[in-house]
């Protein structure tokens, strides 16, 4: 089929590159957003997704939106058979979805209807999912809702972050997009409806709801850090400043802290919550690079009074 394929971020790289090498398929362009301002200077640069294709020769299309006319009019002259879409992060209008013959077919990284949204993977990790994993399924115009072609699963490990989950299901994801790809055109592959029980919403994790609550179980605490790593970023506060909190690890046993309070050891930083106590391994205080809570709290010099948590400074 000759397909068109859209995305944007590195995440959808792998998928890309797997219709490039499956033989069996003309990528004739690639949909991408506008190149965006990134480093210290600001200055403008392509999406991984642009990159790679102009290393293919791949022409690039960089449209605003997806519905101004001079993007459909391109559309309809290559008129793909089929347009694959990974992580593009753009609404299709009904214009651009009725240009290929075969739909648009998106991959998207959760067991649907489970988590459709912006974040079904951070949303997977901070509700504690031991089993999550990746699906095909033909866009219509609502959220995440059309009917699905094929699933691959893939296990949520203890350890986890959701760079870390994500990162596995990109390439999982890839193979199962072109899969996809060759049963929609032998005509082998039928997409079935989603039920209608198992609904879950995975909305864009904001800045807000990364950060700590040191009431909730050390468990709930564990999994936010886990789920927002490495963006936005898990937070919370000491001395009125921000504090990334960018890994911790549970420590069962220890509930002789208040949530929020401090215990610093030779090698060491503990912090009560509302069961037992986390330890914080890596942190990133404002303006400083990431590094071990040890070092940062011999830094600091906390007192026995200091506390996490506190309302952050105006």
């Amino acid at each position: 089929m000759k397909l068109v394929f859209a995305g944007t971020p590195e995440v959808a790289v792998p998928a890309l590159d797997a219709l490039l090498a499956s033989g069996r398929h003309e990528v004739a362009a690639v949909v991408t957003r506008p190149d965006a301002q990134a480093g210290r200077g600001r200055r403008l640069v392509a999406s991984p997704v642009a990159q790679r294709a102009e290393e293919a020769g791949i022409e690039v299309l960089k449209p605003a939106r997806p519905r101004e006319p001079e993007f459909l009019a391109r559309l309809k002259e290559i008129a793909p058979d089929c347009c694959p879409v990974v992580a593009y992060g753009a609404l299709l209008p009904k214009a651009a979805l009725d240009i290929p013959a075969r739909g648009w077919v998106n991959l998207h990284f959760s067991l649907l209807p489970a988590w459709r949204g912006a974040a079904p993977v951070q949303h997977a990790v901070m509700a504690g999912d031991e089993i999550t994993g990746a699906s095909t399924f033909l866009i219509e115009e609502g959220l995440d809702s059309g009917p699905v072609y094929g699933t691959v699963t893939e296990e949520v490990r203890p350890t986890d972050t959701s760079g870390d989950l994500l990162t596995r299901l990109a390439f999982a994801g890839a193979g199962l997009l072109a899969a996809t790809m060759d049963g929609i055109e032998d005509g082998t592959l039928k997409a079935v409806p989603q039920p209608q029980d198992g609904i879950t919403l995975a909305p864009k994790i904001t800045v807000e709801d990364a950060r700590v609550d040191w009431t909730a179980p050390a468990l709930r605490v564990d999994r936010v850090v886990r789920g927002c790593t490495p963006a936005p970023g898990a937070w919370t506060t000491f001395r009125g400043e921000r504090l990334k909190l960018i890994q911790v690890r549970t420590v069962p046993g220890r509930d002789d802290l208040a949530a929020g309070e401090l215990a610093v050891g030779k090698n060491s930083v503990h912090v009560g919550t509302g069961s037992h106590a986390v330890e914080l391994l890596w942190v990133q205080a404002q303006g400083k690079k990431p590094m071990r809570a040890a070092d940062w709290a011999r830094g600091v010099r906390i007192s026995d009074s200091e506390r996490v948590g506190e309302p952050a400074g105006e």
